[in-house]
């Protein structure tokens, strides 16, 4: 029996259109479209060694790219394809994180651009020690506090810029069902919780910038801009 694989593409968020290919030749190379996606695979298997498994263990590789764009590498042969795919960029656009519970302290890691490090990210709110009626919210970025919303009941809505690895971040937040939803609203329409939600979102091109140079501003139009990345924080509290 001759070796091959099996390839599945799918969306996000399941459920959704799949695509699923079959692949029985040792070697060659197949593109593809779906879901607007351009998709090229490249394998060898013609001198995959093999152990007690179907699974190739050495001497193979199986590549994927999408839009060009580097996205799986499998195998220890990949130095045998063309030195400008294993080269190609690819970046991370968004993360998403989702939390639940009683706690409204959320903790999480980032890295905002691909020469940035990783930063530490706590987002919490609660009840101020000098005004118990009056929630405050707090953001810090590696122990140290980005930002304070004072009388979080009347600016349970907003935006604020923040500067992270020398980038310009908008951080906004939405916290109004969390601090205003009932017990019986929120019961009915979610579950017996309440969401907040934050979004940090860097700006690219010249907005990215906290001062652009005489030579910047004449830059070619046609030069590629800095990629957005997406930090989204979905927190569903419990109702008490």
């Amino acid at each position: 029996m001759k070796p091959g694989f099996s390839i599945r593409f799918c969306g996000f968020p399941l459920p959704c259109t799949q695509t699923y290919k079959l692949i029985r030749k040792q070697r060659g190379a197949k593109t593809f479209e779906s879901g607007g996606l351009r998709f090229e695979v490249m394998w060898d298997l013609s001198r995959a060694e093999y152990e007690s498994g179907p699974e190739p263990v050495a001497r193979f590789y199986i590549i994927v790219l999408i839009n060009s764009e580097r996205s799986l590498i499998l195998g220890d042969a990949e130095h045998e394809v063309k030195k400008e795919i294993l080269e190609s960029k690819f970046c991370l656009v968004s993360r998403s994180e989702g939390f639940s519970g009683s706690s409204s302290s959320y903790s999480t890691r980032a890295r905002f651009c691909d020469a940035g490090a990783m930063h530490d990210i706590v987002v919490e709110y609660g009840k101020c020690d000098d005004d118990e009626k009056q929630p405050v919210l707090w953001v810090l970025i590696d122990k140290k506090k980005a930002i304070q919303v004072n009388k979080l009941r009347w600016n349970f809505r907003g935006n604020q810029t923040i500067f992270i690895d020398g980038l310009v971040v908008d951080l906004m937040w939405d916290v109004h069902d969390s601090l205003f939803s009932s017990s019986s609203s929120s019961n009915s329409n979610n579950g017996g919780g309440r969401y907040a939600v934050f979004l940090f979102r860097t700006r690219s091109g010249c907005d990215s910038r906290l001062w652009l140079e005489e030579k910047d501003k004449n830059r070619d139009s046609t030069e590629p801009e800095k990629t957005e990345f997406s930090l989204l924080i979905s927190a569903f509290k419990d109702s008490k």
